[in-house]
């Protein structure tokens, strides 16, 4: 027992000193998505940065590690990943309401990028095939060892706290369990892998036996219903040309699909394609680049359909590359005799790459250009431009407005405003920059329906653009006037604030029964709700974004006066016979003793 404990610590100890960056990001990661839970104020955007950059700093680490153990330079390797992690926090904004789904975009596609750069970058020397093969495999196996290890010994662990909180009487803060989850998923799950990882590259690469496991899932399972799904994608091919009729947008989603999973498949089988007992995966390992020709004609017609009909978005133009990606590697290993399964991961890092950061041809350049276009030729096309200026008092259809009103939120999140603003007199143009500048993009949606005057309704049922109205302060700075204190209350968090050695707890029940109770010590409280009714039907004909003098009410509450203020309150309906629901981001609580 003495033997393996001393064992498991030295094991322990190597992993620490031969991966110090890697854990140390990990941990700093951790760190970060205890802190955005337990944090409320204005600051948690800048835990979730550093969580972010954190979390893909673990991958980028691993990958320099990687390749400092083939050519050395691992103290320099090193810094330029710590000079990228923070160049890409500084890239982050700096508000959470200007976190728009292009940073989802960066973020996801950079997450892509550092993880590919892990399966290749130590394997850019030629001649090396079977051991990048036997690295990838490696480090896919691990992987998998990894999630259940990881998720055996956080559940024992969380079970264990639970169960000593229960017995023991202990009674254990909520949030225990909580940072014991991001401790042991993110820096136990990086530590666990670690450990099947070893001394690096050396022993991910070195040969073994193709895992039985492995072989029986590719060629029985994996493989068989990738069969079963290209006949489902050929019999529906066939119906498109027999109907002649153009392919729905989700096909193309499909046949992505079944050709990422179908190279991954041949991947999986790489060595087994060599084996004359396993000429059917010989077969399949030749045939399958064959099967994808049509399919990628399919999937071009569907690509260009969306587009020549709404233009470019993001979301289309990764589709497209990835079809330009298939293209690639279809004509690579159809005709290149030398085939190298290097090119999958390697070709797919330079396309990701050009997606991000190619100057003009860039996902979100090309997007914007899309859209800038996509829009003028409606304003044109419905005769909606008048001496420079949209003329929102023309008649049009509700499908139009809506079409107009999505482009301008679309533009406004990629900062476009210059632009907006050019094509709206001077009061819209101050309340777009407004809007802009708080990072409300869903209220540019609603307040340009708004403004069109003459709206010829043609579609149906659809109350949740028609029945959704935000009231919002003419003035956003709070005056503390004669208060002592200041509580703040966010939507997601119904956890009880101190003050003093009282406490105080704010129950949201306005879409179930109109209720936003402040209770002090669990006894005294008072209803809010009543007046947060009242003001909303103060304003029941309005709709889209609403200023009011002010979003605030008082009360007395034991010994205390206290003042709700809200940033902006929002009421939506989906319909006349649905409870119409009402929430909130922020709300300030102001408290003086009386």
């Amino acid at each position: 027992m003495k033997t393996k404990f001393q064992e498991t610590l030295s094991r322990a100890n190597e992993v620490i000193f031969r991966y110090p960056m890697v854990l140390a990001v990990a941990l700093l990661a951790a760190v970060g998505a205890i802190c955005i839970v337990e944090t409320e104020l204005e600051q948690v955007t800048t835990y979730i940065k550093f969580t972010i950059c954190a979390c893909l700093g673990i991958s980028l680490m691993f990958a320099l590690k990687m390749v400092s153990q083939r050519i050395g330079k691992e103290l320099l390797l090193h810094l330029c990943g710590v000079a990228f992690l923070i160049g890409f926090y500084c890239i982050l904004p700096d508000k959470k309401n200007n976190f728009t789904e292009v940073y989802a975009y960066i973020i996801a596609i950079t997450a892509l990028l550092s993880h590919l750069l892990v399966s290749f970058i130590p394997f850019l020397q030629k001649d090396r095939e079977l051991r990048f093969w036997q690295y990838n495999k490696n480090l896919f196996v691990n992987f998998f060892l990894t999630v259940v290890f990881t998720g055996v010994l956080t559940g024992g662990v969380e079970l264990a706290i639970l169960a000593v909180d229960k017995l023991f009487d202990f009674h254990f803060h909520h949030r225990i369990y909580t940072d014991t989850f991001f401790v042991l998923a993110i820096f136990g799950s990086c530590f666990i892998f670690l450990l099947f990882s070893d001394k690096g590259l050396n022993n991910l690469e070195k040969d073994g036996t193709y895992p039985v496991v492995l072989k029986f899932f590719t060629q029985f399972i994996l493989i068989p219903l990738l069969l079963i799904y290209v006949a489902i994608l050929y019999f529906y091919s066939f119906k498109i040309l027999i109907n002649w009729q153009l392919p729905r947008g989700w096909v193309s989603y499909l046949v992505l699909a079944y050709s990422i999973v179908g190279t991954l498949a041949l991947l999986l089988v790489h060595p087994l394609k060599e084996e004359n007992a396993k000429s059917w995966v010989k077969i399949f390992s030749k045939a399958f680049y064959y099967t994808i020709v049509p399919l990628i004609i399919l999937l071009f017609t569907a690509i260009f359909t969306r587009i020549l009909e709404y233009g470019y978005t993001e979301p289309r133009y990764f589709v497209f590359l990835l079809a330009l990606w298939l293209l690639s590697i279809v004509i690579y290993f159809i005709f290149n005799r030398k085939a190298t399964i290097k090119f999958i991961p390697v070709s797919l890092f330079l396309f990701g790459a050009f997606a991000l950061i190619f100057p003009y041809f860039n996902a979100f350049s090309v997007a914007k250009r899309s859209q800038k276009t996509e829009l003028m030729n409606i304003l044109n096309q419905n005769q909606l431009i008048s001496a420079g200026k949209i003329n929102f008092n023309k008649k049009v259809t509700d499908t139009i407005r809506n079409e107009i009103a999505d482009k301008f939120e679309f533009l406004a999140e990629r900062k476009q405003g210059e632009f907006l603003s050019s094509l709206l007199n001077k009061k819209d143009q101050n309340e777009l920059s407004d809007n802009i500048e708080k990072g409300t993009f869903y209220s540019i949606n609603y307040t340009i329906q708004n403004k069109f005057s003459d709206v010829n309704i043609t579609v149906k049922n659809r109350p949740y653009e028609l029945n959704r109205i935000v009231l919002v302060p003419e003035k956003q700075i709070i005056g503390i006037e004669n208060y002592q204190y200041l509580l703040s209350f966010h939507r997601y968090s119904s956890d009880p604030q101190k003050l003093n050695e009282d406490q105080f707890e704010l129950i949201d029940q306005l879409t179930d029964k109109s209720s936003l109770r402040l209770r002090l010590n669990s006894k005294e409280e008072v209803d809010f709700g009543p007046k947060i009714i009242h003001l909303f039907e103060e304003n029941k004909n309005k709709n889209g974004t609403v200023k009011v003098p002010d979003i605030a009410m008082e009360s007395d509450l034991g010994k205390y006066h206290v003042k709700l203020i809200f940033s902006e309150i929002t009421k939506e309906k989906y319909s006349d016979n649905e409870l119409a629901s009402i929430y909130y981001e922020n709300v300030y609580i102001l408290i003086r003793l009386k």
